[in-house]
């Protein structure tokens, strides 16, 4: 079962836990209050899986690839692993699918606090359009994932502050409605 917690306010290693101490935990149903939706699924079946079938076609993800993130993988890899930490928004949802190896994405709460989503191995997880947001891997230093979309992909981020996107607008509206 996936794992959250509210993030320390240290500046050492990103790819370290960061719990604070004592930790705050944070449940499903928080993460769901923010809009993120997470699944469990068999990541070792995941090309027949019938569940990731109907995800699929019940959210109309029409379109996905795999990524592995690691260092003799991923084209200019420190470059990449910097770009995905900076903190920042998409105009869609971001849906990842932990097929192998682990990481963590981190989400600002209603209060602008960060909380960090250990993810791994068969994790789902979609961040709503407007979320701030940022990833990195954690000490294993690898990840192979699925990235899906709703039509083409779209691989725009935008860098905080980016409060004017009607995405943006419209999280923040979502998160007006769900206090």
């Amino acid at each position: 079962m996936v794992q959250a917690w509210y993030m320390d306010e240290s500046q050492e290693d990103q790819r370290a836990p960061h719990r604070q101490e004592p930790n705050r935990a944070v449940s499903l149903e928080q993460l769901r209050r923010l809009g993120v939706v997470y699944r469990r699924l068999d990541a070792d079946n995941y090309e027949t899986d019938p569940c990731l079938k109907e995800i699929r076609r019940a959210e109309n993800y029409s379109w996905m690839d795999i990524v592995t993130i690691h260092k003799d993988k991923l084209p200019n890899y420190e470059d990449k692993i910097k770009t995905f930490y900076e903190e920042h928004l998409h105009l869609d949802d971001e849906i990842r699918y932990i097929l192998d190896g682990s990481g963590y994405f981190d989400v600002r709460d209603k209060d602008d606090k960060w909380i960090r989503i250990s993810m791994e191995k068969g994790d789902m997880i979609t961040l709503p359009a407007g979320i701030y947001h940022r990833f990195t891997l954690d000490e294993n230093n690898y990840v192979k994932a699925m990235r899906l979309f709703v039509g083409e992909p779209v691989w725009t981020a935008y860098n905080r502050p980016a409060d004017d996107f009607p995405a943006r607008k419209q999280y923040m509206k979502f998160l007006a409605d769900e206090a």
